[in-house]
């Protein structure tokens, strides 16, 4: 009899109830993992509303990351066995019991550390690294402006460049009580973007060498205006619109680039690179509790629903975790 598992899903466009799908069999390389968390990311959002369609292969199951057990290996697995407690980068099926992911995607989660707590890491940590330290080559004694402060990523992009030894750090956060809590993280200088200019505050200051935005319209005029001569602006979303009228004649002045990721389309072994960086040079400050976890809230997996809902309406700081 095929083994099944319970999952949160629903057609786009449609409430997310529970399910029961066959239980994935892990492929080579791959291993299975009994969910203890997962959490939830404005992807999940996208793909829901059918703007953000799982890559070729992957589950149609929303859900970026997960923390659990290891319950089964594939042909090929070598590191991780039986037993053991991980935390993991997936291109989609977190929202479930159970879900099969390539080794390369997989953390340890350090002695000491809950599972629940460890689902707040896997995707926050490896899109900081992907885009402020791979592609962005923020170094230290550069100064960062990280936009969304207090978003999963931008909680964890700031701890990181605070580690890594960044002169500045700015955040954007939208109220004093969130800009607090940037602060606390490791923030220098805090901008409440509803009652500061964050273009004016950054460039009196010096001005930014890497830019981490996920805003995008009038923020890109901005950002370019903030930034340091041979600065990088990279954007990982565009939540408040892709189109913008921008006056590239600054671009073009100070030598800037502009760029723009996605991870969850990356090639396994291109992920397995970002993981291996990750572990190598980040998850020892986790482990040791320099890099924390910021958890507003969770939700049982039966009520996914009102997760999502949660976190479409905004305000929050942190992961939002479905808890199974």
């Amino acid at each position: 009899m095929t083994a099944t598992m319970t999952a949160a899903h629903g057609e786009t466009g449609q409430p997310l109830t529970l399910v029961e799908r066959p239980r994935p069999a892990p492929g080579q390389g791959e291993i299975l993992i009994e969910v203890a968390a997962a959490g939830l990311n404005r992807a999940d959002l996208a793909q829901r509303a059918g703007r953000y369609p799982p890559p070729p292969g992957a589950p149609d199951i929303l859900g970026l990351e997960v923390s659990g057990t290891v319950v089964g290996e594939g042909p090929g697995a070598a590191r991780f066995r039986a037993g053991d407690r991980v935390c993991a980068l997936l291109a989609g099926g977190g929202y479930a019991s159970h879900v099969a992911v390539d080794e390369g995607s997989v953390l340890p989660v350090p002695d000491g550390m809950g599972l629940v707590t460890a689902a707040c890491f896997p995707e926050a940590l490896m899109t900081a690294w992907a885009n402020v330290f791979d592609r962005a080559g923020l170094k230290p004694g550069e100064a960062f402006l990280c936009h969304g402060a207090t978003s999963g990523i931008g909680v964890m992009a700031i701890q990181m460049a605070r580690v890594y030894g960044a002169s500045k750090i700015f955040g954007t956060a939208g109220s004093e009580e969130k800009c607090a809590l940037a602060r606390d993280l490791g923030a220098d200088i805090a901008i409440n973007y509803h009652v500061q200019d964050f273009e004016k505050i950054v460039k009196e200051a010096g001005g930014a060498d890497v830019t981490l935005d996920m805003v995008g319209s009038d923020y890109i005029q901005k950002n370019i205006g903030a930034a340091k001569a041979d600065g990088r602006i990279i954007n990982i979303a565009y939540q408040n619109g892709m189109v913008a009228e921008v006056n590239f004649g600054l671009v073009l002045m100070k030598r800037l680039s502009l760029m723009a990721t996605t991870l969850r389309a990356r090639p396994v072994p291109e992920k397995s690179r970002i993981r291996a960086a990750v572990e190598k040079d980040f998850w020892p400050h986790v482990a040791s509790g320099k890099i924390r976890a910021v958890l507003e809230t969770t939700y049982p997996l039966a009520e996914a629903e009102a997760a999502l809902a949660h976190m479409e309406k905004g305000g929050h700081s942190g992961k939002i975790l479905l808890t199974l």
